[in-house]
């Protein structure tokens, strides 16, 4: 019998046996096949199920795309896969988040200054090599402020003409290469150091904008 969850099933067979002229025909064999297929398809509706359940990240995109790739990072680096030592990593990767990353490790409880502490909800389910889908799904649970994060619109200095950028988006600029302007007041202040930090941080675009 297949549950309603597809996640469990028994099946029971008789064994009955026909003879014939010296020919045995075993009907539990043909019973048992059958129930090795409905295990295959239980199995499968059990894994498509628990796999839905996960979040994107156009659903919660600043923390899939955060623990993604701290994820990967651990398995790049060959860090030891304990809940300890998740949190240890963790926090180092917090102190040099910015922006929106850095308010979901506040959120977190992975920063110093943070009010709560849940960071254990993550490194639980990633010790385990929970998919970072339902590690967000969970947490949103927690607080719905941390799926409420999204990344602000990137500027493609590639293509971008400084002039005509606002002065807060050419601030939002230097603050994602954790610069600051000291001492700026104006517009062309905020270009021209820009312009003299772009090869630094985006040096394909510093070379587009020397060709042009």
């Amino acid at each position: 019998m297949l549950s309603k969850n597809h996640r469990s099933f028994e099946c029971e067979t008789t064994s009955v046996r026909f003879q014939s002229h010296n020919f045995v025909v075993d009907i539990s064999l043909m019973f048992t096949m059958l129930c090795l297929s409905v295990s295959s398809v239980a199995l499968l509706l059990g894994l498509m199920s628990s796999g839905s359940d996960a979040l994107n990240q156009a659903e919660c995109e600043v923390c899939v795309s955060f623990l993604g790739r701290f994820y990967q990072s651990l398995k790049d680096r060959n860090v030891e896969f304990s809940s300890a030592a998740i949190e240890r990593e963790l926090v180092k990767k917090c102190k040099d988040a910015k922006g929106k990353e850095n308010r979901l490790c506040y959120y977190l409880g992975a920063t110093a200054d943070a009010a709560t502490k849940i960071i254990n909800e993550v490194s639980k389910p990633l010790s385990s090599h929970v998919p970072v889908g339902k590690v967000c799904e969970k947490l949103k649970k927690k607080d719905t402020q941390i799926c409420e994060l999204k990344y602000d619109r990137q500027v493609d200095l590639n293509i971008a003409d400084l002039k005509k950028l606002k002065v807060k988006d050419l601030k939002k600029i230097l603050e994602e290469w954790g610069e600051v302007c000291k001492g700026c007041a104006e517009k062309s202040d905020f270009i021209r150091k820009i312009n003299e930090l772009m090869p630094k941080y985006t040096p394909n675009a510093a070379k587009m904008h020397t060709e042009l």
